[in-house]
């Protein structure tokens, strides 16, 4: 977020001053209104062109970021439906080992039911 805020104001400094300066060259040139009024078009023509290009810059730069964190989130993504998985199965062998070591200790033992009663 601060790149892009930190590039805005860079363009608009730019173009304020290019603008600037084109005027301000233009204004103290010896020359007649008509040529001037001419250079002033000019230039506005050519500052008009390059900010365009900054734009289109700054459009591919977002959109190579948006590509960027959508591959970044879909490797995320995978390797934490990995993680799960594994934790899943981990869990039902945890589980599976309970169960038998409840019904073995819930199943009376053989050695005991055999043994002939005492009296």
């Amino acid at each position: 977020m601060s790149e892009r805020d930190e590039f805005g104001a860079f363009l608009i400094g730019f173009i304020v001053g290019g603008l600037t300066g084109a005027v301000s060259a233009l204004l103290m040139a010896p020359q007649s209104g008509a040529e001037t009024r001419t250079q002033i078009r000019e230039k506005a023509i050519e500052l008009k062109d390059k900010a365009s290009e900054s734009v289109e810059e700054a459009y591919a730069q977002a959109e190579a970021a948006a590509v960027e964190a959508r591959t970044r989130f879909d490797e995320l993504a995978q390797v934490t439906k990995q993680r799960a998985d594994e934790l899943q199965q981990k869990g039902k062998v945890i589980m599976d080992d309970q169960r038998t070591k409840l019904g073995d200790a819930m199943q009376p033992k053989a050695s005991e039911e055999d043994k002939p009663a005492e009296a």
